[in-house]
Parts: structure tokens; C-alpha cells; sequence
């Protein structure tokens, strides 16, 4: 007799469906990064350049409670283009506002559900979220190339 498969925990299961929206980003030509500090101090699971010059902020969720726990996903529409959520195939999608667009994944395949409706950025601040959005991503691409490099000067900064 099998062993019954292991229900995913909430952490395993995040990541998954991070993944997944990561992917799903790539298949659009959008370029995602991950845990994006936002200028409000929020931090975005995924920010998203669009091939417009646009972006996107995917909301990851794992469950009911990681949603109805978590009230401040509507400051993330000032800093994006377009809001969605991206959640799999257990989530109660119900919960979900209708006015963000909608990614259901399963596995690591991911299928756009509702297209979110967009609310375009003032010039500035689009330009503003990039110069940050560029910052992040070149210095995580070169902190791969250096980690122990990086980590020191981390340490150092911090102990400033």
C-alpha cells in the first residue's frame, strides 16, 4: 500500500505557486523580480516589468487565511499597472476582489483566469519603480557572482 502524499505546508506552498506565477511572468515576456520593497515600505512577492515598460504586481497566496490575514495588498495598486493574485488550485477564488486580475496554478503551470483591469502609473513614479526595480534586480545578479563579497559588505553596512 502507497504512502499518502504529503499536503504541502504553507511555506513549501508559496513557494510553489511562486514559481509557477514566476514562470507564467517569463511565458508573457515580463521580467519578474521578487520580494520588491515598495516606497510605501510594503514589500511585493513579485514585480513585474512589462514589455510596455509597464508593471505588474503578482500577490501571492496560499490560502483563505493568508488572504482574509492580510490587509494591506490594496497599497500595492499605487506602485503597478496592473494588480493580480496568484493562488492555486485549493484557494477559495471567491475570496478574491474582482477588480485584480486572477492566476491559478497547478503544479508548476500557471493559467491567467481574469486579466486585471489596468489603472496606469503617473510618468513619475514609473520612473521611479524602475530606477528602484533596477537597482534590486542588478544587485541581486551580482551578489550571485559574489556571495560571500556581498554578505561581507552587508555585515559591514550594518554594523555602521
Amino acid at each position: 500500500m502507497d504512502a499518502p502524499a504529503a499536503v504541502p505546508g504553507a511555506p513549501e506552498r508559496t513557494l510553489g505557486i511562486c514559481r509557477a506565477a514566476m514562470r507564467f511572468c517569463a511565458s508573457r515576456g515580463w521580467a519578474p523580480v521578487t520580494e520588491v520593497r515598495l516606497p510605501n515600505g510594503r514589500r511585493a512577492d513579485i514585480l513585474a516589468l512589462l514589455p510596455n515598460g509597464g508593471f505588474a504586481i503578482i500577490e501571492v497566496k496560499s490560502g483563505a487565511r493568508d488572504f482574509l490575514s492580510d490587509a494591506k495588498w490594496p497599497e500595492y495598486r499605487d506602485y503597478c499597472d496592473a494588480l493580480y493574485f496568484a493562488v492555486d488550485l485549493e484557494f477559495p477564488a471567491g475570496l478574491l476582489p474582482g477588480d485584480a486580475g486572477l492566476v491559478v496554478v497547478d503544479g508548476m503551470e500557471a493559467a491567467l483566469l481574469r486579466e486585471a483591469p489596468p489603472h496606469p502609473l503617473a510618468p513619475s513614479r514609473r520612473r521611479a519603480l524602475l530606477h528602484r526595480f533596477a537597482r534590486q534586480a542588478a544587485g541581486r545578479l551580482a551578489a550571485l557572482s559574489d556571495p560571500t563579497g556581498f554578505a561581507e559588505l552587508r555585515a559591514a553596512l550594518r554594523a555602521e
